[in-house]
């Protein structure tokens, strides 16, 4: 269930995702570069398109930027993950599977 989270539990779990993620992209033998700035984390593959991941701190919400479209994410107790607002997708397998389609990137996250 997607819940309100106060603005430490959103930081913490901000911070711990982005964490995550970077672990996961430094573990990928595929070429890509990711930065991370202000709060926001963008991945750039070999074949010229990025994923961007941005903080909205005002909505406590996690966003996604991909060829895709774009994406928000609330966090959800009851599953331990971010929940994308309009399709209810989780944040972890839905970034696995857009990795592939996007760049025919393997992440195991």
């Amino acid at each position: 269930m997607v819940g309100v989270v106060t603005e430490a539990e959103y930081n913490e779990r901000i911070e711990a995702t982005f964490a995550d993620l970077e672990t996961a992209l430094d573990e990928i033998e595929s070429d890509l570069d990711y930065d991370i700035t202000g709060g926001i984390l963008t991945v750039e593959f070999d074949n010229g398109t990025s994923m961007v991941f941005s903080r909205q701190p005002p909505s406590r919400e996690l966003w996604l930027a991909a060829r895709a479209g774009g994406f928000h994410f609330a966090w959800d107790d009851s599953e331990g993950d971010w929940r994308d607002t309009r399709g209810g997708e989780l944040l972890r397998p839905f970034v696995v599977a857009q990795m592939a389609s996007q760049a025919d990137v393997a992440l195991e996250w």
